[in-house]
């Protein structure tokens, strides 16, 4: 029996999105772990908005701060996660995320499964468009991927 391939991505490597100002960087499309994860380097220019807080219904998803400062909005609650920090967001959980700030935030995200990752696929066909999707027109593609709005929450700084 052979052994399993094993997956290298260089620095430059990678599949690369575009989603207005934000530029994310697919490690790992589920292709190579049989879609049980997704990975994603991302960096979010300064100011960059998140998108409408939503809920997975069937996958994992964490972020990994590795530099900047990101905004995550977890129901009511406002959390400015720093480098070194790890949010990690269950299935249901409501739950954005935004770089409020004057600098550019970059994280590490999974997605267990990699359900999500051909979400963001779909999200960059909308931005080719010269425009960025409105907050209905992400939500109906998010539709695709398990994906709803969350509703009802008024962000609240912890």
């Amino acid at each position: 029996m052979a052994d399993p391939a094993v997956s290298v991505v260089g620095p430059d490597e990678g599949e690369t999105i575009l989603l207005g100002s934000t530029r994310m960087r697919v490690l790992e499309d589920g292709s190579n772990t049989g879609h049980r994860l997704g990975l994603a380097e991302s960096v979010l220019a300064p100011h960059t908005p998140g998108p409408p807080q939503h809920r997975h219904a069937q996958h994992d998803e964490g972020f990994y701060v590795i530099s900047g400062t990101v905004r995550f909005t977890v129901g009511d609650k406002e959390y400015d996660a720093t480098a070194g920090t790890l949010v990690m967001v269950p299935p249901g959980a409501p739950h954005t995320f935004a770089n409020t700030t004057d600098r550019p935030a970059v994280m590490l995200s999974t997605f267990t499964p990699d359900l999500y990752v051909q979400y963001f696929r779909d999200l960059e066909e909308m931005f080719a468009g010269g425009r960025a999707p409105t907050p209905q027109e992400s939500i109906q593609v998010m539709s695709r991927y398990a994906t709803e709005p969350a509703t009802g929450f008024a962000p609240k700084r912890d």
